[in-house]
């Protein structure tokens, strides 16, 4: 529960159609396993108590009154357990009998939750036997354990300190209707869904099934936990699958497939995350009068994580997904620059190559804008500026590059000009600060701009996302162009989009490309050793970019502070990095995003092509000059935490 992680579950049942006394005795066995997995809320099948497949015995009033003191035993079964439990029974309620989710926590009934949409197609006839719960009066409520429990379809259970662990219930055919009660629950304040379902299996229902959960959720950027009945319930012309599922906004966290042998299906849903989402998703409505509210108490834990953790966020596991995505981005990226130039009367696209991955990646961007635009690659202008820092690895790589491509090739050696500038403004060119690193960067910015007015064109900008959070560009250098096309593209990206090219390229290219791939990232802004090799390696300096990129997405897409991402990234990497090494490069990406925000509110255009950007013109609004005390004293916590000085 720390952090906004509850672990859920959804239990498969060996049930027996009718037998209410066997299927209660099952369903308390695996509440206690429940409980010894630690959950928060475990959601049981469709009428588990009954079976669903009992047809015209639901007239019964044998079986009516055996769920009916299912429910009484089961409930006070909970007494002392720790999870929320939710089963299905039929409840007879004013001579109507309703197809009912009871929710349970230590010895109490919290709720009775009935289904609205009943079904009366194919094999399914509820409407023979059951009522719709959209006909219950709002008073409604029936007696268990001698307290009065609320019966109807607007309860929201929440608990009681934890603002954000709030679930609603729906049923099985509610899911699958037009205007589902998930739309209302959600809207009344509702981060969890626990549907109670007895889908059958037929071909191809399992993947709609599985595609309308992973939407649902998404639409209504909620939690959404699927629990089916099992092959043992089958009978006459029904089979069932078991199938169980839990996603959370859009994404799948854990399945048991059809016919699947788990007896939980177990994963946390992060409402916390959800509620962000909520905040960012302004269309998401909000009607919270509307509900019925249900507290209930359950001690806060720290969740054990189990669920899958991208160690890089931004770049699918996937390879057949990354491919795509890497062409999406590059088709995005020459889209954009085509419309730029397009717009712009642009007679050329000059860019500073340098043999680096963000300079490549907007090269190969440029000459698919070319090609959209049907011009000539000759239109891309590529200027190698070598100077104290360049060794013959990377200008060889700029050179070998351009001329692969067919773009046109300049080489202004701009050593002399910058060490003029030195003597202009009185810098020792022996003192190797930021005043010599910087002259250089503001003095390619300066040759790329006049070239390009010079061409009638437009700079090309090569910065990308992870540089710019860390603020790792020299203003009015590297930080300056007419349209930046990585811009919202992180380091840990670029190297799979390039990596994308090379595996499509003709040989000579690829090896080019893969070259440029092994070598490391640097601004070569500092002279070259006695060996000609680069001294100045970028990630010796503000850290692994695995890591930013890591934190950059998980503070800005969710919210997180440091103190969750701290957790999320140990998981992660699961001892790859050491507490030390983590909490180390937390700090200076919380101090360098704070204190470089003003190079962000001025940047040029690029096109977005992430749901993590930061653009001053939506996407990221943040003054220039705000404090980041409160999340560096979070990472102090945890440098006390963890006895790091």
């Amino acid at each position: 529960m720390k952090d906004g992680f509850i672990k859920v579950g959804a239990a498969a049942l060996p049930l027996t159609v009718a037998d209410v006394t066997g299927n209660a005795e099952i369903i308390r066995e695996r509440m206690i396993q429940a409980d010894g997995l630690g959950l928060n809320l475990v959601v049981f099948p469709e009428l588990c108590v009954t079976g669903y497949s009992c047809g015209d015995l639901f007239y019964s009033d044998v079986l009516q009154r055996s769920a009916m003191d299912a429910l009484e035993s089961l409930t006070a079964a909970t007494e002392g357990l720790y999870p929320v439990a939710v089963i299905g029974l039929p409840v007879r309620y004013r001579g109507k009998l309703y197809n009912c989710a009871a929710v349970l926590r230590d010895g109490h009934c919290l709720g009775i939750v009935p289904k609205v949409h009943l079904p009366n197609h194919g094999e399914f006839y509820e409407q023979r036997q059951f009522s719709s719960g959209a006909d219950l009066p709002a008073s409604a409520a029936v007696m268990v354990r001698g307290e009065p429990v609320p019966m109807g379809t607007d309860l929201l259970f929440a608990h009681e300190t934890l603002d954000n662990y709030t679930f609603g219930v729906e049923i099985c055919e509610d899911m699958w209707a037009p205007d589902p009660p998930c739309r209302t629950l959600c809207e009344n304040g509702a981060l969890i869904i626990a549907n109670l379902s007895a889908s059958d299996e037929v071909i191809g229902k399992a993947e709609y099934r599985r595609t309308l959960i992973s939407a649902t959720s998404g639409r209504l950027a909620c939690g959404y936990i699927y629990c089916a009945a099992g092959p043992e319930e089958s009978t006459q012309d029904m089979v069932f699958s078991r199938h169980n599922l839990i996603a959370e906004n859009g994404a799948i966290l854990a399945e048991n497939k059809p016919f699947g042998d788990k007896v939980f299906t177990v994963t946390e849903i992060d409402v916390n995350k959800l509620a962000n989402e909520r905040h960012h998703n302004t269309t998401i409505a909000d009607d919270g009068d509307d509900a019925c509210i249900v507290p209930f108490a359950q001690p806060i834990r720290e969740t054990a994580l189990t669920r899958y953790v991208a160690r890089n966020p931004f770049v699918p596991a996937d390879d057949d997904e990354l491919n795509a995505r890497a062409e999406a981005i590059l088709q995005i990226q020459s889209q954009g620059l085509a419309k730029r130039m397009r717009h712009a009367w642009a007679k050329t696209a000059v860019i500073g190559i340098s043999g680096g991955l963000d300079s490549t990646l907007a090269l190969l961007v440029a000459v698919r804008a070319m090609k959209l635009l049907d011009r000539p690659m000759t239109d891309v202008v590529a200027v190698t500026m070598p100077c104290f820092g360049t060794t013959k690895r990377t200008k060889s790589n700029a050179v070998t590059l351009c001329e692969l491509l067919g773009v046109t090739l300049m080489e202004v050696n701009i050593t002399k000009s910058v060490l003029q500038h030195f003597e202009d403004i009185g810098q020792d060119p022996n003192t190797l600060d930021v005043t010599f690193e910087n002259a250089q960067a503001r003095e390619r910015t300066q040759v790329l701009m006049d070239i390009a007015n010079k061409t009638g064109g437009i700079v090309v900008g090569t910065g990308d996302l992870s540089e710019l959070a860390l603020g790792w560009a020299t203003y009015n250098g590297d930080h300056m162009s007419m349209y930046g096309v990585n811009a919202s593209v992180p380091k840990s990206l670029v190297r799979y989009i390039v990596r994308h090219e090379a595996m499509t390229a003709a040989p000579e290219l690829a090896a080019v490309l893969y070259d440029i791939l092994d070598t490391p990232v640097s601004p070569e802004l500092l002279p070259v050793d006695k060996s000609g090799d680069m001294s100045q390696k970028t990630e010796d300096l503000v850290g692994p970019y695995e890591l930013h990129d890591f934190f950059l997405y998980h503070m800005l897409r969710f919210g997180a502070g440091p103190k969750k991402i701290f957790r999320l990234c140990r998981y992660a990497y699961g001892g790859d990095y050491d507490d030390r090494t983590i909490l180390h490069w937390l700090r200076t990406f919380v101090r360098r995003f704070f204190i470089q925000q003003f190079k962000r509110s001025c940047l040029p255009d690029g096109p977005k092509v992430g749901t993590v950007t930061l653009s001053p013109r939506g996407d990221w609004r943040m003054p220039s000059d705000a404090s980041s005390r409160i999340w560096l004293d979070e990472v102090a916590e945890l440098e006390k935490e963890y006895g790091i000085a």
